[in-house]
């Protein structure tokens, strides 16, 4: 070999050496970034989300949690409880006993919700819980039920279990389930009812009912929280029914609810025929609560598609990989500010106008702390892909530290101070608004970020 080509190949050698060396350094510093955020992340998810709840919703004359406070997160007069923000307090003081576990009073904030919807919350009578009820537990209203108030139950009782290895929590969670799948569960046609007498009676749609009405439909709202409840449930009571059911409610959610587009459809008749208006174009405004594209939930079942697959065992599940990152990037293509960061509310496909079109530019707080964790998943999964999903994590967490978090007095905004300044005013927590989206995201990236090893679900 000639001194030259030897020359050369020497070049060569040294060049690659320096890109290695160069990459290593890249790695290195991009380890350090996740590192560093995570314990940002984790600063605020204690002392800005989990320090301001805990102790203050803890009702210490009747049990549960209060939901009620203001823009101070002083609480207010209204102390009605739902078996929702109850089930979702309780699912986060359990998950905070198990990320601190150091810290002994999560452990018995956790009983304390526990009893309350074992004593009050569930139906002695005739099963299932209750929807809603008053301050001292007493129930309110019709004493309907639904499936999706009972999938917030299974999701917490389950979750309180996992952490506690308390036997009465399994028991309400097994409890839970049998009476979904007695009453709600469609053996016939799949997936469950959502409105249910208090009897456990499915409730049929009349045909006096009127159309901006959802009484009797199946839903994907009760679908993906019962996909979510399920979820749990497996990881703690691995019986075959549950998987079973698990493994349904992928398959109907991933295939018939999700459509070719990538979004959810909202509503169907019991046979899982989409309830549609859009070839009605003078009642779309009046109907569109019941066939919008709903960005929020999009991005957050996107998430809770490839959790169930993994917890369900699946294997190299490309088919639920693929259509997740397809329901997430359509929720860039037409929801996402690009401007800012954020995920607008809502949108609707009107008849003869190509294309979606924004018709809520709010953007919700729970939409945001969804988007932030599906985001940064979708940066380990696929780190090349040219929607950049790592630039549009850092993007989102910069619009939730800046329009959503309140550095001065805890908590998030209910919606993104740049398009709804008005809120900066408003209560921080209320009957439907109880700290459950946020702290699973903000959790789950400390985590993430601090998993080096290899991308992972």
């Amino acid at each position: 070999m000639s001194k030259s080509i030897q020359s050369v190949f020497y070049c060569l050698f040294l060049f690659a050496v320096l890109i290695g060396c160069k990459t290593k350094e890249q790695k290195t510093e991009a380890l350090s970034e996740r590192l560093v955020l995570a314990d940002t992340i984790e600063h605020l998810l204690r002392t800005n989300l989990v320090d301001i709840w805990y102790p203050a919703c803890i009702d210490t004359g009747f049990g549960g949690y209060l939901t009620s406070f203001d823009k101070d997160f002083r609480p207010g007069p209204n102390q009605q409880k739902m078996i929702v923000s109850q089930g979702r307090l309780l699912w986060n003081a359990s998950k905070a006993a198990m990320h601190w576990p150091a810290d002994k009073q999560f452990m018995s904030y956790a009983k304390h919700g526990f009893e309350f919807l074992r004593d009050k919350m569930w139906d002695k009578h005739y099963g299932g819980f209750y929807q809603l009820v008053d301050q001292a537990g007493h129930p309110l209203g019709d004493t309907s039920k639904t499936a999706y108030g009972n999938s917030f139950g299974l999701y917490a009782t389950a979750t309180y279990y996992m952490m506690s290895k308390d036997p009465e929590g399994l028991a309400l969670a097994k409890k839970t389930f049998n009476w979904l799948e007695e009453h709600s569960h469609d053996p016939a046609l799949k997936g469950y009812y959502q409105h249910l007498t208090k009897t456990g009676a499915v409730i049929q749609r009349p045909a006096t009912t009127p159309s901006t009405s959802d009484l009797g439909y199946k839903d994907q709202n009760s679908s993906i929280h019962l996909l979510e409840a399920m979820t749990a449930l497996y990881e703690v009571w691995p019986d075959p029914l549950v998987k079973s059911r698990l493994e349904e409610l992928i398959y109907l959610v991933r295939d018939t609810i999700v459509n070719e587009k990538g979004n959810l459809l909202l509503f169907f008749k019991p046979d899982w025929t989409p309830i549609s208006f859009r070839d009605s174009s003078h009642e779309v405004i009046e109907h569109q609560h019941l066939d919008y594209v709903s960005w929020g939930h999009d991005i957050e079942t996107a998430y809770l598609l490839m959790e169930a697959s993994q917890v369900a065992g699946w294997k190299n599940d490309t088919t639920t990989w693929r259509i997740a990152k397809k329901m997430a990037d359509q929720c860039f293509a037409g929801g996402w500010d690009d401007t800012v960061g954020g995920f607008f509310d809502d949108g609707y496909y009107f008849k003869d106008v190509p294309g979606i079109t924004v018709t809520q530019a709010t953007k919700n707080w729970w939409t945001q702390a969804e988007g932030l964790n599906t985001l940064l998943i979708l940066s380990d999964l696929y780190p090349n892909d040219p929607l950049q999903y790592a630039d549009k994590f850092k993007k989102q967490w910069s619009y939730i530290n800046t329009y959503l978090i309140d550095h001065k007095r805890g908590e998030w905004y209910s919606s993104g101070l740049d398009k709804s300044p008005e809120n900066i005013d408003r209560g921080k927590g209320n009957i439907w608004k109880a700290a459950y989206h946020q702290y699973r995201s903000l959790e789950n990236c400390v985590k993430r970020l601090r998993d080096t090893e290899k991308p992972h679900q």
